[in-house]
């Protein structure tokens, strides 16, 4: 089967020059195995039933015999194992040598190990596939070049038709999906990850015995609320309508499907432009991938046919998902700024050279007018608070942009930047 290019490849490339080991973090399904057996030498997978046991002995009882083999070497699901890591990181120290070993792990924050591997076992996040990573974005704009060059941009066009964007919201960004024939097949796969995760892998991340329905019913209620500022008991009260849960309950549950890596919030951008009265920080709810959400539902892509709000919100998630991604070479990150009078943007780009893009995220051309607004909203109260701030004024932003699911792609007179995601790439 051919490999699917990752923008993820790149990085891994780098961490490989600068650090002994790399640990790869990502959901269950997202790719990380098949990633990392492009750059490795030699394989060991715990999860390989005809050698786990005898993996396991010499993990157990002397794991340095399986540092042996052909440089880089591949620990699948590392966390089987955890005597590996000192292993690993011991080696290193004696060596010197970087680009030596490559882990995977499906989990966060879940193997406690004697050692920390500063310095020495870097980690790296992976997500789901963005739309240009499963070819359905042309890529006909580069995030980086909008960035670098925002003159240079002078309008798009996507073939992307909304019908085709729902089909990638409730199919996901997961690999394994587009090596299935039929779109039935393609769908079942977020579904199948969703009940795996409720079933078996929120009890089996720490040993902990979890009801399945309870995280069916917070799995819905987040789905419900997704990219809003919903405050924990709303999420509460929408789960007890259905099964009685203790705040206590609730905040273990959502921490094991952290640490699963199926729900990531956002936070908020707090810059002082505004009373800091009126400046919401809570978390914008949200999952890895929109599918989850579509999976909780148990919905398809039809459904939404007749239901344009939740699927609004599903394509500003499948959005995020993708700028996190596209952004993910410049170690960029995402907030949120939303205040009590209104005014919001729905992403903030920010990247590790201090610039930043203000991001409104629309589905139809009627909503452009709207969060192009915002967005000029914000660049002026940002120049009204330089002027009283002399000493510690903030950065103007450098691009602001509208993300819509729209065909044409154009610059504004306002100097907003109107790109479909189906024409977008890192």
């Amino acid at each position: 089967m051919e490999y699917r290019k990752r923008i993820v490849d790149e990085q891994l490339d780098f961490k490989l020059e600068a650090f002994g080991a790399t640990l790869i973090e990502g959901p269950k399904g997202c790719g990380k195995t098949t990633t990392a057996k492009q750059k490795a030498k030699s394989v060991v997978e715990f999860q390989n039933e005809d050698e786990r046991e005898n993996y396991l002995i010499i993990a157990n009882t002397h794991p340095s015999d399986l540092l042996k083999g052909e440089k880089p070497r591949l620990f699948d699901e590392w966390q089987d194992a955890p005597k590996i890591w000192g292993a690993i990181r011991k080696d290193i120290d004696d060596s010197g040598k970087v680009g030596q070993y490559i882990l995977t792990g499906s989990s966060l924050n879940t193997v406690k190990t004697p050692h920390t591997g500063t310095l020495r076992i870097s980690r790296l996040k992976m997500y789901p596939m963005s739309l240009f990573e499963s070819g359905e974005s042309s890529g006909d704009v580069s995030l980086k070049n909008v960035f670098d060059n925002p003159d240079s941009f002078g309008g798009c066009h996507s073939d992307l038709t909304i019908d085709e964007i729902k089909f990638a919201i409730c199919r996901g960004g997961w690999p394994a999906s587009l090596n299935r024939k039929t779109p039935r097949a393609q769908l079942a796969i977020a579904k199948d990850l969703f009940n795996q995760t409720c079933n078996i892998d929120i009890s089996n991340i720490d040993g902990v015995k979890r009801n399945p329905q309870w995280a069916k019913s917070i799995l819905k209620s987040y789905a419900r609320n997704l990219c809003t500022l919903a405050e924990t008991k709303t999420i509460l009260a929408n789960i007890n309508a259905t099964c009685e849960m203790s705040r206590q309950s609730y905040y273990d549950y959502v921490s094991a499907l952290e640490k699963l890596m199926i729900i990531e919030n956002i936070d908020a951008w707090s810059p002082a432009i505004r009373s800091k009265t009126t400046i919401r920080s809570s978390q914008k709810r949200n999952f890895i991938d929109p599918s989850i959400a579509t999976a909780a539902f148990g919905v398809s892509p039809e459904y939404f046919d007749k239901d344009y709000q939740t699927l609004g919100f599903l394509f500003e998630s499948l959005c995020i998902r993708d700028l996190k991604i596209y952004s993910s070479n410049n170690d960029g990150y995402l907030s949120y700024y939303h205040d009590r009078l209104g005014l919001e943007a729905d992403a903030i780009l920010h990247l590790n050279d201090g610039r930043y893009a203000l991001i409104e995220i629309k589905l139809g051309e009627h909503e452009v007018d709207e969060g192009a607004k915002h967005l000029c909203e914000i660049e002026r109260l940002v120049k009204e608070y330089n002027k009283e701030e002399k000493q510690n004024p903030l950065r103007l932003p450098d691009l602001k942009l509208l993300i819509t699911a729209t065909r044409y792609g154009y610059r504004r007179d306002d100097g907003v930047l109107v790109i479909p995601i189906g024409c977008l790439k890192d």
